[in-house]
């Protein structure tokens, strides 16, 4: 087994194929069956659906492309074809019925099944993880919640009570979770990886500042806090440099 520990996404060994992430559409076989959704526009059609939930709620029943790739922070011939994907193409002049299209790309990313999380790691990061209520529209059950720490265990948020994390295995099963969340500090995290992958879980969302060791067929995704941090810093100097020189051109224009 390796690990890949690209940004953002980790992969297992590619010890048979690889999965993409949840939702995505099989390769194409010799059954003719059409090809795979890329794995760059499943990436986007979690902001779509954010956007077009948006949308809803403010009762919005049609969206033209331009206005969801503003919404999305892309352009609007990214969009449609994104959405072609779906077999999506809107009707010109109108646009997308929002409704029709948060239905199509909830279905694409599995949605329609609420999908059950067990969060493992209930410091400050796990904590504030087990209170969002952000989830559940968006087909996302939080089921369990584990801690290490003895002064954790029996603590409520969100009406669920940590469990000690020998009770792990239990819970997976019992719970049918299906995806797990890192949260644990970095010694930590791959124990808890190993365990949830032996325990059939095969989608797992890491906060936990190292790159996991997986089989192939198990999806990672990493999010490093502090990597984001520093790359948000690289571009604040960027910026404080064209700053800098544009003052001294000023300078040498005036002088």
């Amino acid at each position: 087994m390796t690990a890949d520990s690209a940004q953002p996404a980790e992969r297992g060994a590619p010890q048979g194929a690889v999965r993409g992430i949840v939702g995505s559409v099989p390769p194409a076989c010799a059954g003719g069956r059409e090809p795979r959704v890329p794995d760059a526009t499943v990436a986007r059609l979690p902001v779509y659906l954010r956007v077009l939930l948006g949308l809803s709620e403010a009762k919005v029943g049609t969206v033209s492309s331009e206005a969801m790739a503003t919404a999305a922070g892309v352009n609007s011939a990214k969009v449609r074809k994104d959405l072609s994907h779906l077999g999506s193409y809107g009707t010109r002049g109108v646009g997308y019925n929002v409704g029709h299209l948060i239905h199509e790309i909830s279905r694409e990313l599995g949605l329609t099944r609420p999908r059950s999380v067990a969060i493992v790691g209930i410091g400050n990061l796990g904590h504030a993880l087990a209170g969002y209520g952000g989830f559940v529209p968006r087909g996302v059950q939080v089921a369990a919640l584990l801690d290490a720490d003895p002064a954790r265990i029996g603590e409520r948020i969100n009406g669920l009570a940590v469990l000690p994390i020998a009770a792990l295995e239990q819970v997976i099963a019992e719970q049918d979770v299906s995806i797990g969340v890192i949260a644990t500090p970095a010694r930590a995290a791959q124990q808890i990886s190993d365990r949830l992958v032996a325990c059939g879980v095969r989608s797992i969302l890491n906060f936990a500042p190292v790159t996991l060791v997986v089989p192939g067929d198990v999806d990672v995704r990493k999010v490093d806090l502090s990597v984001e941090l520093q790359i948000l810093s690289f571009h604040e100097q960027q910026r404080s440099v064209r700053a800098g020189a544009a003052r001294i051109t000023s300078v040498g224009v005036l002088g």
